[in-house]
């Protein structure tokens, strides 16, 4: 009998399990842009139970283990920023991106403040661009950070 997934707002227990998956997940936009020297492969514990502390994140649990996360913030133009969305290698494509998507979204629209959804992602990454405008995700800029790399920046109102 298989395990299902459950998603839950994630604590600073989280934050080492998350740290190694977010470290997993990226080796693979690191070999896409060429560049090892990423953030989420550079960031410090220490810098990411801070990151959650002062916002809000979700891990998708597989029995025990963290097999997915999420984060983001409001801030103060009342922009919900989201960031780092990570899944598994070995969980991809079922729907579980998408499911923390939607969960992280449903927290913010709590929040009376939150005007707009925003995230980014390097503009090779082509799952992650077609998951963000299958959820209404509209490329509003872009920026060039590397002879490699730009990132395209993405939004849809609240």
């Amino acid at each position: 009998m298989g395990m299902s997934v459950t998603i839950a707002a994630a604590d600073e227990q989280d934050a080492e399990h998350i740290l190694k998956l977010q470290y997993l997940c990226y080796q693979s936009e690191a070999e896409l842009y060429g560049d090892y020297s990423i953030e989420p492969l550079t960031q410090s514990l220490d810098d990411l139970k801070a990151e959650i502390a002062r916002g809000h994140a979700l891990v998708a649990r597989l029995g025990g283990e963290v097999v997915a996360s999420v984060r983001g913030e409001i801030d103060d133009t009342g922009t919900a920023r989201i960031a780092k969305l990570i899944v598994h290698p070995r969980m991809r494509r079922h729907g579980l991106g998408g499911r923390l998507l939607d969960a992280i979204e449903q927290h913010f629209a709590a929040d009376p403040a939150a005007k707009r959804y925003q995230l980014f992602t390097g503009h090779r990454s082509e799952g992650n661009l077609r998951l963000y405008r299958k959820r209404g995700y509209e490329a509003v800029a872009t920026r060039e950070v590397g002879p490699r790399l730009t990132l395209v920046t993405l939004e849809k109102a609240a």
